[in-house]
């Protein structure tokens, strides 16, 4: 006869979920929820500790349907993911191998690692769907410290932009089109044109260029100078010019060399009115000797007392060392007296012999009009006859005492 087990059931009609109570290691199964219940340790009078989920939908791994799986699970072999799509945080504890494509579509990726391994040589950035230079304005890479330091690219500027010093490896330079432009330290020889304001000490080298305007120390110059030849100020700027020699005096000009040299000619020596110190020569004056230097010219001292002899009518003196014979000379026959009263007048020799005594006389008729000079206390001046005439008719003034008749 054969053995035959019976289970514990649930009929489909029923309440789902798990026996209220079973004996120890007894089994149970429901239909309604396609569960294989077991009685699970011995609580004494016949009844299990607990009743536990040993198998069926929801007990282990169901093959279709939606389903929680929890606590740890070990898997060996080959594990088939391929169209499940994982949801919610995912931790794995052990090393993960994707030995196909791995697509993250998220807003971040954090990789929490020491190293980053990247085989592929190319690593592309800002793979949006249509990539413009605005789409990739800042992007770049950003390494965290104190503060941010970046490599960027900048829209703004068409440029990649770093935020710290670019510091190059020792005999490593900077290139343009395969051409070294700059290194640690030479200019590269591709560099033709230069913006530079100022430049250390140039030790070495050739120029080979426009020439060195004079304005900033150089000579304007394109071919070098003949022998002899010296840079001199115009006025307006800066000219080759040549010494040329004077009177007793030679110029040899070789390379490099300009020799000035004294030729014969009599030397100068002291001597009367002449003092030589050394090579100054200077006039010897006599004091009060009429002879003064005036603001380094040589001069006539018209005041000095000392001035003898005498200066030519010609010359516009008088020709006489006295004062009768300055008159003479100067055909005036006149007193010293004569001349003073006669101060400021312009007249003639012939009115001035008059005056002093000449015996021609001229007729003249006399008019009231006419006049004579006088010394009015002590000032000379001219008197019309009429004045004279008032002055006698005034007894009381001038004294005279007319008593009928003509006078």
């Amino acid at each position: 006869m054969a053995n035959t087990i019976r289970l514990k059931k649930r009929a489909a009609g029923g309440a789902s979920g798990a026996p209220s109570s079973l004996a120890p290691s007894e089994p149970a199964y429901s239909e309604v929820d396609n569960i294989l219940y077991y009685g699970f340790g011995d609580a004494g009078g016949n009844a299990a500790s607990s009743v536990i989920a040993i198998a069926g939908s929801g007990a282990y791994c169901s093959l279709t349907g939606n389903q929680t799986l929890s606590g740890n699970k070990t898997f060996t072999g080959t594990v088939d993911l391929s169209g499940a799509t994982l949801s919610g945080n995912t931790t794995f504890s052990n090393n993960l191998t994707v030995t196909g494509n791995l697509t993250v579509s998220g807003t971040t990726t954090t990789v929490n690692s020491t190293t980053v391994t990247v085989d592929d040589k190319n690593l592309e950035l800002g793979s949006v769907a249509t990539p413009t230079d605005t789409t990739a304005d800042g992007g770049g890479i950003t390494l965290k410290g104190a503060t941010d330091k970046t490599f960027n690219w900048v829209n703004s500027t068409d440029s990649w932009t770093a935020s710290e010093h670019i510091d190059l490896a020792s005999g490593k330079e900077f290139k343009i089109n395969n051409t070294s432009v700059l290194s640690g330290s030479t200019l590269g020889s591709g560099v033709t044109s230069s913006s530079l304001t100022s430049v250390g000490t140039i030790a070495t080298g050739v120029w080979n260029g426009t020439a060195i305007g004079r304005a900033y120390g150089g000579t304007g110059l394109t071919a070098a100078p003949s022998n002899g030849q010296l840079l001199i100020g115009n006025g307006t700027g800066y000219t080759l010019a040549t010494l040329t020699a004077g009177s007793n005096v030679t110029i040899t000009e070789g390379s490099g060399s300009i020799t000035i040299a004294a030729t014969g000619g009599a030397s100068v020596a002291a001597g009367d009115g002449i003092d030589v110190t050394g090579s100054t020569v200077s006039v010897d004056l006599k004091a009060n000797g009429g002879l003064v230097i005036e603001s380094t010219e040589l001069a006539v001292d018209l005041g000095a007392s000392g001035i003898t002899g005498t200066l030519a009518i010609t010359d516009g003196g008088t020709g006489s060392t006295t004062a009768s014979g300055a008159l003479t000379n100067l055909g005036l026959t006149a007193t010293a007296a004569e001349l003073n009263i006669l101060d400021g007048a312009t007249v003639t020799t012939t009115e001035l012999n008059i005056i002093d005594g000449g015996t021609s006389a001229t007729s003249t008729t006399l008019a009231t009009a006419d006049r004579m000079v006088m010394n009015d206390a002590g000032t000379m001046k001219q008197v019309a006859l009429s004045d004279l005439v008032t002055f006698l008719e005034d007894g009381a003034t001038s004294g005279f005492d007319i008593d009928g008749g003509t006078f």
